[in-house]
């Protein structure tokens, strides 16, 4: 094996050649994956996420799980990212053990979701009339959202017949937002809601199995292990839908029927005190009931009607 090298040295040009395995190992780049559509709006977004998280720390810290959760959300967006551009700029992302195009987009799905929630509750309970870098962290945040948006968009346009994976199908789809409403609901929660009812401390239960069996089916079908069960995999997540739309409807009735029975909202309750926080655990309940019991349907549908068609 030949390799040379050459440096400029005033006019002249200087040629360095080795042999065999005095070469230097080079590793192979990717250019264009920072040049295309997908790329720059990418970086795009690592810019924006950062400034968001920047402009929020230079603040300074504020004693509320939903400041924590707008901090997390925009640091996890960067972060992950980041390390998105960097893998596929150094090629290491064609040598992963799974679907990287499919990971990417649901990637860009869930950052969109998590910056949307993030630009809605951030002003909402942080920012006033004079307050310059939260508002100017809220704007970078929706532009942010719309950033990953255009990604979903872009991403999600296959040439007809190109088949997409699991994160990127409607199922999916339908667990990522299963696990995200779950994520807004442990923000609102605080032992002191539930610490004293059974009743709400199944609530709790339901929203921590539900969240755990969701991320757990995830896992094993972008890990490609589902063929490894003795029975149908497909039919034991049907079970489950099934067992998941019950149990969030138990949920759904118990929840507001014990939080609410006994007490009305405090007149002494400011700008976000612990009654807002049951109402919003609440309404996330309700929308994961029907998430699941949408998941439920279509689960169904695919397994026992579509595969023997």
């Amino acid at each position: 094996m030949h390799c040379a090298e050459s440096t400029n040295i005033g006019n002249r040009t200087k040629h360095f050649f080795c042999r065999g395995s005095s070469c230097p190992a080079m590793m192979p780049v990717d250019l264009r994956s920072l040049i295309q559509p997908v790329g720059i709006m990418r970086t795009l977004a690592a810019i924006l996420t950062f400034i968001s998280f920047v402009l929020v720390a230079t603040v300074g810290p504020v004693p509320s799980p939903y400041w924590a959760w707008c901090m997390f959300s925009w640091c996890f967006c960067f972060f992950f990212t980041l390390l998105i551009l960097i893998l596929e700029f150094t090629t290491i992302s064609s040598k992963l053990p799974f679907a990287w195009d499919d990971f990417t987009t649901a990637f860009a799905m869930l950052a969109s979701l998590m910056c949307m929630a993030t630009s809605i509750i951030y002003p909402t309970f942080f920012t006033c009339t004079i307050c310059h870098r939260e508002i100017g962290a809220s704007v970078v945040s929706w532009v942010s959202f719309g950033v990953y948006a255009g990604e979903v968009v872009l991403t999600r346009l296959r040439p007809t017949g190109e088949n997409s994976g699991f994160l990127s199908s409607l199922p999916g789809i339908l667990k990522m937002l299963e696990t995200f409403f779950a994520c807004l609901i442990f923000t609102s929660l605080e032992k002191g809601q539930y610490s004293g009812s059974s009743a709400l401390q199944w609530c709790v239960a339901v929203y921590s199995l539900c969240f755990i069996f969701s991320i757990v089916i995830i896992l094993l079908t972008i890990g490609q292990l589902t063929s490894s069960f003795p029975i149908s995999f497909d039919k034991l997540v049907v079970v489950y839908n099934i067992l998941a739309a019950v149990m969030y409807t138990t949920a759904m009735v118990i929840w507001p029927l014990y939080s609410f029975r006994s007490s009305k909202r405090p007149d002494t309750c400011g700008h976000l005190c612990d009654w807002d926080k049951l109402v919003l655990v609440t309404f996330m309940t309700i929308f994961n009931f029907i998430v699941y019991t949408l998941d439920t349907v279509y689960s169904i549908r695919l397994v026992f009607f579509t595969s023997y068609q």
